[in-house]
C-alpha cells in the first residue's frame, strides 16, 4: 500500500487502472465474434448445401429490472425521477455474493468504510453512502431494520438502493439514502434449488430454496429457503463466520384478486468477530508519543517517559493477525414475522397492507486494543521487535435488544383529471421501536487482560475469570419511538412527453428513553454507592417532508428530469437514545437534522429495452450540526452545515446476446460548509467518502454453456475522522481489486461456478477506525466453488 504522492499522480493512475478494468469488461468480445458466423449445412452424399435453421427465442436479461418493489413507485425506472440502483439475485449469485456489504459493491461509492470509534468496532452492516452513515436506514419489504446483524443474502430477491433523501419515502432516514431489502416470496410453480459452496478461509456453506404449489386452483403455494455457514475468512487468522437460518413462507390467493404472505425469519449467527489489525508501519504512521509520567504545573514542565522514535522504522504487521482473546463472540438472534394482505379492486385501485413484529437480541463481546505509548510494553531502543507487547484494555462489549411492531397500509388508484392522468399513492403507517442496551463492568477486583506481541499475538492464550468477569451492573439505556405517519404521493402525466411526481408525508413521533446508572460514589445527598440512578427524557415532534419532480420523456423509452426532496432526523433517531449533554445532536432540545437535495438526471432503455444507461448529478445539503461556540466552549448552536455533491453515472443490462452488463461510476465532492473540520488530515472534507469510485460486473455466456466473467472495483482513499490521535494514518490509500468468474452446466440439474476474488493479491485498507490505530485489511486472493443444483 502506497500513499498517493500527488493529484495528478493520482488521477494518472486511475486513468490506467481504469482502461485495465474496461479492457476486463471487453474480454467477451472475442468469444462473441467466434459465434457470430452463421455456416451452411453440408448434407453428406450430397452436392447440396441447406441453409442453417436457428431457433431464437427471448434472451432472460438477468441483471436488468424494470421496477423498484416498493409500492410507493408506480413507474417503471426509466420513468422515476430519482436515483434508484436495483440490484438481483442472478448477478448477487454470479458474484457469490454472501452478505448485504458484499452485494453493495454493485453501486459505486457505497461500502463498510467505517471500523468504529476509538476502542470501539462497528457491528453489523455499518454501511456509508454519500458521505453520511446510512446503517439506520435499512429495510426488509419497506420496513426498518435496525438490528446489528451482518444481513445474508440467502433469502433475498433483489435489493433496491435510493440515494439522497428518503424522508417521504420511509420518515426518518440517513440524509443520503435507504437499502430495502426484498425478500423471496412463494410462486405457482414447483421449484427445488439448493447449492454448496467451499472455498479459502475454510468457507463452509449451504443452502436451499424450495417452491411447492400447495393447491393450484386456490393459488396456494409454499416456500422455504434454509442457510447453514461455517466459515473462516481469507484475509484474517481466528475470525469466523458461523450462521444457520430458516425462512418459511406461505401464500394463499396467488391467482386472484387478494392475496394473502405469511412469513417468518429466523437467523442464529455465532461469530467470532474481527477488531482489526494495527496500522504500525503503514504509510502516514509514526511513533506514539512519549507517555506522559507526570503532568505539567504551572512552574515544571512535564515529565515524559522514553521516546518511541526508534520505532520510525518498524515493519507493518501481518495482516492476518488476530489480537482479539478466547472471550471474543458476537451471537445473533434475529425473529421476524411478517403477514401481508394485497387486494385488486374492481375499479383498479389496489390495497397493500403489511403487518411486522420484529426481534433481534444480540450478545457481542470484542478484545480491542488502541497502541499509544501507554499500552507499549517492552518496546525500548534496541530490543528484539519480536519481543514487543501491548497491553488489550478495551473490552469492547454489546448487549442490546431491539423490538418493533408495525403496520403499513397503502392505497393505490388512478383517475383522469382532464388534460392530466393521475396515479394516486396514499398510506397510514404506526410503527413502535424499542432499543435496550444492558451495561456490562468487570467484576471488582479482576486484573484485566494479558498483555498480547504485537508482531505475533496469540489468541489462544487463556483468560481467567480473575482477569476478566463481565457481569451486568443493573445500568442500562431503554429507549423507545413510537411514530404515526400519513404520505400521499402523486403521479401525474400530460400527454406521454411529461410526468409530474408530488409527494408530502407528516410524521408524529414520540421518544421515550430511560437512561439507568449506577452511583458511584458517595454525595451530599448521602446516596448509597452502587444505587441505581434513573435520567427519563422525552423528545416529541412533527416531521414533514416532501419531494418534487419534473421529467420529460425525449422517447418513450427515455427521460430527463429535475428533483428536490427533503428529509429529517429528529433527536434520538437513530439509536432512540436521548442526551441532556449540550454537544450532542441526541438532545431533544434541539431541532431535527434537515436535508435537503437537488438532482438532475436521465435515464434511458436501449436495444430494445434491454439495456439501461443513466446519469444524475446532484448537491445534498445537511443542516442544523451541532456546533461548540468557539468564543465560548460551554455553549453550542446548530450552526453546523455539510455538503455532499457529484455525479453518477450506470449502465446495467445485456449489451449484446449473451452478454450482460453491471457498472456504475461516481465521483463526489464533500465539504463542511460551516463547522469544524471533521477529517484527521484538515483537509475540509467528509470522512469514509471516496472522491471517486467505480465498479464493474460482466458475464458473457458461450454457445456450449459456458459462462464466463468478471469485474473491477476502484475505491478512492478514505479520510478517517479525528479524535486527537496523532501519529496515526490520516486516510486510506486507494484501491483497485479484480474479480473472476466461470460457470459450467454439468446437466440440466447441476452447474458448477468458481469465483476468484482480488486476482492481483493487492493488498489494501478496506475501513479504518476514527482514531486511525486500527484497519481491516482487504481480502487478498481467494477462491470459491459452488455447486448448484436445481429440479
Amino acid at each position: 500500500m502506497q500513499m498517493i504522492k500527488s493529484r495528478k499522480h493520482a488521477q494518472s493512475r486511475f486513468n490506467q487502472q481504469m482502461s485495465a478494468a474496461l479492457a476486463v469488461m471487453l474480454l467477451p468480445v472475442a468469444a462473441h465474434a467466434a459465434d457470430a458466423g452463421t455456416d451452411p449445412v453440408i448434407v453428406a452424399g450430397s452436392n447440396q448445401t441447406l441453409q442453417e435453421v436457428r431457433v431464437k427465442g427471448d434472451v432472460i436479461n438477468d441483471f436488468k429490472a424494470d421496477k423498484a418493489t416498493s409500492a410507493k413507485y408506480t413507474e417503471k425506472l426509466v420513468d422515476t425521477a430519482q436515483s434508484l440502483t436495483v440490484i438481483k439475485k442472478e448477478l448477487i449469485e454470479q458474484q457469490g455474493a454472501v452478505t448485504l456489504t458484499e452485494a453493495l459493491r454493485n453501486t459505486p461509492g457505497v461500502g463498510a468504510f467505517f471500523l468504529g470509534e476509538n476502542g470501539s468496532t462497528t457491528t453489523g452492516d455499518g454501511i456509508y453512502m454519500r458521505g453520511f452513515d446510512a446503517s439506520g436506514s435499512i429495510y426488509v419489504d419497506g420496513v426498518r431494520d435496525v438490528g446489528s446483524i451482518s444481513r445474508d443474502t440467502f433469502n433475498i430477491e433483489q435489493i433496491d438502493v435510493l440515494k439522497g433523501p428518503a424522508g417521504t419515502d420511509n420518515g426518518r432516514s440517513s440524509p443520503t439514502g435507504a437499502i430495502n431489502l426484498v425478500s423471496k416470496k412463494p410462486l405457482l410453480e414447483d421449484a427445488y434449488m439448493g447449492s454448496v459452496t467451499v472455498g479459502s478461509g475454510s468457507q463452509k456453506r449451504v443452502s436451499a430454496d424450495l417452491n411447492k404449489v400447495i393447491n393450484a386452483d386456490t393459488g396456494t403455494a409454499f416456500r422455504l429457503n434454509l442457510l447453514d455457514q461455517d466459515s473462516g475468512n481469507p484475509a484474517r487468522d481466528v475470525v469466523n463466520n458461523k450462521r444457520w437460518a430458516i425462512a418459511p413462507s406461505v401464500a394463499f390467493g396467488l391467482n386472484g384478486p387478494t392475496r394473502v404472505y405469511l412469513n417468518y425469519l429466523h437467523v442464529d449467527q455465532n461469530n467470532i468477530p474481527d477488531g482489526g489489525v494495527l496500522t504500525i508501519g503503514l504509510p502516514g504512521w509514526t511513533p506514539p508519543a512519549p507517555v506522559v509520567i507526570k503532568a505539567a504545573t504551572a512552574t515544571t514542565p512535564a515529565v515524559l517517559g522514553p521516546s518511541f522514535d526508534f520505532m520510525a522504522g518498524a515493519k507493518p504487521v501481518d495482516p492476518k493477525n488476530f489480537y482479539g482473546s478466547v472471550l471474543d463472540f458476537d451471537k445473533v438472534k434475529a425473529d421476524m414475522f411478517t403477514a401481508r394482505i394485497e387486494h385488486d379492486f374492481a375499479g383498479g385501485a389496489k390495497l397493500q397492507s403489511t403487518t411486522r413484529y420484529g426481534r433481534t437480541k444480540q450478545d457481542y463481546l470484542l478484545t480491542s486494543f488502541m497502541s499509544t505509548g501507554a499500552n507499549l510494553r517492552n518496546v525500548v531502543a534496541g530490543s528484539n521487535p519480536d519481543s514487543w507487547m501491548m497491553a488489550r484494555t478495551n473490552l469492547n462489549y454489546k448487549d442490546q435488544l431491539n423490538e418493533i411492531i408495525t403496520n403499513q397500509t397503502t392505497v393505490t388508484a388512478d383517475f383522469d383529471g382532464g388534460a392530466l392522468k393521475h396515479t394516486v399513492v396514499a398510506g397510514l403507517e404506526l410503527i413502535n421501536e424499542k432499543q435496550v442496551n444492558y451495561t456490562n463492568v468487570n467484576a471488582p477486583g479482576a486484573t484485566g487482560l494479558p498483555l498480547v506481541s504485537i508482531y505475533h499475538p496469540d489468541s489462544s492464550q487463556p483468560v481467567t475469570a480473575s482477569q476478566v468477569s463481565l457481569v451486568r451492573n443493573g445500568a442500562r439505556g431503554d429507549g423507545s419511538t413510537t411514530t404515526e405517519s400519513v404520505y400521499l404521493f402523486d403521479t401525474a402525466k400530460l400527454g406521454d412527453k411529461w410526468i409530474f411526481n408530488a409527494g408530502v408525508r407528516l410524521d408524529h413521533y414520540n421518544t421515550s428513553y430511560n437512561g439507568v446508572t449506577v452511583q458511584a460514589a458517595a454525595t451530599p445527598q448521602t446516596i448509597p454507592v452502587g444505587t441505581l440512578l434513573a435520567n427519563s427524557l422525552t423528545a416529541s415532534d412533527n416531521l414533514l417532508n416532501g419531494k418534487l419532480s419534473a421529467l420529460y420523456k425525449p422517447t418513450a423509452d427515455s427521460s430527463v428530469y429535475a428533483l428536490v426532496a427533503t428529509s429529517k432526523a429528529p433527536p434520538g433517531g437513530t439509536n432512540f437514545t436521548l442526551s441532556s449533554a449540550a454537544n450532542s445532536s441526541a438532545n431533544p432540545n434541539y431541532d431535527p437534522q434537515i436535508t435537503t437535495n437537488y438532482e438532475f438526471g436521465t435515464k434511458w432503455d436501449l436495444l430494445k429495452q434491454k439495456l439501461s444507461l443513466s446519469a444524475a448529478a446532484y448537491r445534498t445539503d445537511v443542516r442544523n450540526e451541532i456546533e461548540v461556540d468557539p468564543n465560548n466552549a460551554a455553549n453550542f448552536f446548530q450552526t453546523g452545515k455539510k455538503r455532499v455533491q457529484g455525479i453518477e453515472l450506470g449502465v446495467t443490462g445485456e449489451l449484446m446476446r449473451s452478454w450482460l452488463i453491471s457498472a456504475g461510476y461516481t465521483r463526489m465532492s464533500t465539504q463542511v460548509v460551516s463547522g469544524k473540520v471533521v477529517t484527521a488530515s484538515g483537509d475540509n472534507l467528509l470522512s469514509y467518502t471516496p472522491k471517486q469510485a467505480f465498479t464493474l460486473w460482466t458475464s458473457y455466456t458461450l454457445p456450449m454453456g459456458l459462462q464466463i466473467g468478471g469485474g473491477a472495483r476502484f475505491s478512492d482513499k478514505l479520510m478517517r475522522g479525528t479524535d486527537g490521535a496523532v501519529g496515526t494514518p490520516a486516510y486510506a490509500d486507494s484501491y483497485w481489486v479484480y474479480d473472476a468468474m466461470a460457470s459450467y452446466p454439468v446437466n440440466k440439474h447441476v452447474d458448477l461456478r468458481l469465483n476468484v476474488y482480488n486476482l492481483a493479491d493487492k493488498q489494501y485498507v478496506q475501513a479504518i477506525n476514527k482514531s486511525g490505530y486500527r484497519y481491516t485489511p482487504g481480502a487478498p486472493r481467494s477462491a470459491s466453488l459452488t455447486a448448484n443444483f436445481k429440479f
